[in-house]
């Protein structure tokens, strides 16, 4: 079941909101300011986030550049503003769609339907998976951390994409280098050990929320996600 967490400090619109979503079929948290939107985002790890502008603490454009540097979530502002400037600042801030106050219920489940239709988790297959801000393209051996791509060499990207294989998984050294690099591999096994603190330097942006690449002393390494 997917998760929405509505951030609306108006408790009659929030509560409205739920009931329809909850209707919908979706799990619902709630949240009334922007720190506690935050913290619910870090604690629940949403489907989708449906976001007020005019909040305490942090407004809704603070909540979302906070958000843009963890994770791709899709967003869709709520706001009484109108005018194109401000929707122009949404999109260009890394909002997914933008609502105006007043709204109806049923243009806000339209909305995040189509939203959620859009976003990458909705169409992750065998070959792309998803692990929060980090996509990987097994096919086409891409490695995306918030959107952006980042540079591995073949090496190390063969490394990786092994350990991305079989999540969860702890590999020693010895196993790494007769899976990955081959028999012929001549070189040191230290090797891996650099080529996983380079990996890690390269995955930096990843929230050690949704996953990392774990040490076990004495054991080897893990594609660890929660």
């Amino acid at each position: 079941m997917k998760t929405i967490l509505v951030v609306e400090d108006e408790v009659t619109i929030s509560m409205v909101l739920c009931a329809y979503l909850e209707k919908e079929g979706y799990a619902v948290q709630q949240a009334y300011d922007g720190l506690e939107a935050i913290r619910k985002v870090e604690e629940t790890r949403p489907s989708l986030i449906l976001l007020d502008v005019m909040m305490p603490n942090l407004d809704g454009w603070e909540v979302l550049e906070i958000i843009r540097k963890k994770s791709a979530c899709p967003v869709i502002m709520l706001t009484a503003l109108s005018d194109t400037e401000q929707k122009l600042k949404g999109f260009g801030e890394g909002a997914d769609d933008y609502i105006t106050k007043p709204f109806i219920a049923e243009e806000v489940l339209a909305r995040v339907n189509a939203v959620l239709r859009r976003s990458p988790q909705f169409h992750e297959t065998e070959q792309i998976k998803f692990y929060g801000s980090l996509k990987i393209n097994f096919l086409s051996h891409q490695v995306f951390v918030n959107g952006i791509e980042i540079s591995l060499t073949p090496r190390d990207l063969s490394l990786f994409l092994f350990l991305a294989q079989h999540p969860n998984q702890t590999f020693t050294r010895d196993a790494l280098i007769e899976s990955v690099w081959g028999y012929d591999y001549d070189g040191s096994d230290r090797a891996v050990d650099l080529a996983i603190k380079r990996i890690r330097k390269l995955l930096k942006g990843w929230d050690p929320v949704d996953g990392e690449i774990k040490t076990f002393r004495g054991l080897g390494y893990q594609f660890y996600v929660s």
